[in-house]
């Protein structure tokens, strides 16, 4: 009979090693996000205004916007949050969520702005209301290869 208690004995400490070694914490540190780069050359492949797809009404083809170093370039303008070439920022280069534009000589203008990853292709998507108020126009771009 004392040996079955010291067997007990010896099953609970053991029992109360494997959990007290089992239960330790592992610090996961938190992965960094890279920076957005939007560098290059970037085309318009979808646009609304007010919810009503201009894409197959308007030819976009043409227009591109170039981003380098801080600064920006239009190539073939249409409507746009600016008409000018300028220099722009991320509010947050991480976390991006406003783009501020702004064209030479001109007030900043600032912008929502999404950076999805859409069918393995980086996106930028724009939302602004040049003018008009009432008129609410989404550009999504993709980079140009």
């Amino acid at each position: 009979m004392k040996k079955i208690y010291q067997i007990k004995a010896l099953l609970l400490v053991m029992t109360i090693a494997v959990l007290a070694t089992s239960c330790k914490t592992e610090k996961v540190l938190p992965q960094k996000e890279a920076l957005k780069d939007i560098t290059g050359s970037w085309q318009v492949i979808k646009a609304t205004r007010n919810g009503t797809d201009l894409t197959s009404i308007i030819d976009f083809s043409a227009f591109k916007i170039n981003f380098a170093s801080g600064g920006y370039t239009l190539v073939n303008r249409l409507p746009f949050l600016v008409n000018q070439d300028g220099a722009f920022a991320l509010d947050d280069p991480q976390y991006p969520y406003k783009i501020t534009f702004t064209a030479a000589g001109k007030t900043p203008i600032a912008t929502a702005f999404t950076y999805p990853i859409v069918n393995g292709k980086r996106q930028l998507s724009l939302t602004f209301s040049p003018g008009c108020t009432n008129n609410s126009y989404v550009y999504v771009l993709q980079k140009v290869n």
